[in-house]
């Protein structure tokens, strides 16, 4: 079981635009020609920020036209937010504030012995990294530039703590990185 970071981001290191668009991302790649089909296989549980699940919500016409549903995803979620949000039609989630150390446990648990899948942000992320919880980065990297955006890991990490795994060449628009984290060695800072 692996707590896993698996996202898309531009080539200098954005996953979205400064007004969370997506629009950028979608000619670069077929979901089909990605690992996703086996990476979502294994996911026992997901944790998203409160932007993405906006995201989701705002732009509920495109993600049925893309995957057929409002709500993707048949594993319970935790959405991390603040503020109350409306519930997507269909979707099994959990509004949660705070340390992600307290809800990671009956994250685990939900998850069944699969791995939990940290949605988005970058920043919900890093909060996992900070607390010693982030096994893996699957990094999808697309031949896109957005000069500024929402960061992909807005964290300081040096090197030994992440080990490159792998690389995959996904069609002639991204490629896909995938690092594990190696919690003994971390160098942290925000």
């Amino acid at each position: 079981m692996k707590t896993q970071y698996y996202c898309a981001s531009s080539l200098d290191g954005f996953l979205a635009t400064e007004d969370d668009a997506l629009d950028w991302l979608f000619p670069l790649g077929d979901v089909n020609d990605s690992s996703y089909p086996e990476f979502i296989a294994d996911v026992g549980a997901l944790a998203m920020g409160s932007a993405t699940y906006e995201w989701m919500a705002r732009n509920a016409g495109q993600v049925i036209a893309e995957v057929g549903a409002a709500w993707p995803y048949t594993q319970p979620a935790w959405v991390f937010t603040r503020r109350t949000l409306p519930l997507i039609e269909g979707a099994d989630v959990r509004f949660v504030s705070g340390d992600v150390r307290s809800v990671h446990a009956g994250m685990r648990a939900a998850a069944g012995g699969k791995n939990i899948w940290i949605v988005g942000g970058g920043d919900l992320a890093g909060q996992f990294y900070d607390a010693g919880l982030l096994d893996e980065l699957i990094l999808q990297i697309g031949s896109a530039t957005l000069g500024k955006g929402k960061p992909l890991f807005p964290r300081r990490v040096l090197s030994p703590v992440l080990r490159l795994m792998s690389v995959r060449q996904m069609g002639a628009g991204m490629a896909e990185l995938r690092y594990a984290v190696h919690q003994g060695d971390a160098e942290r800072g925000s």
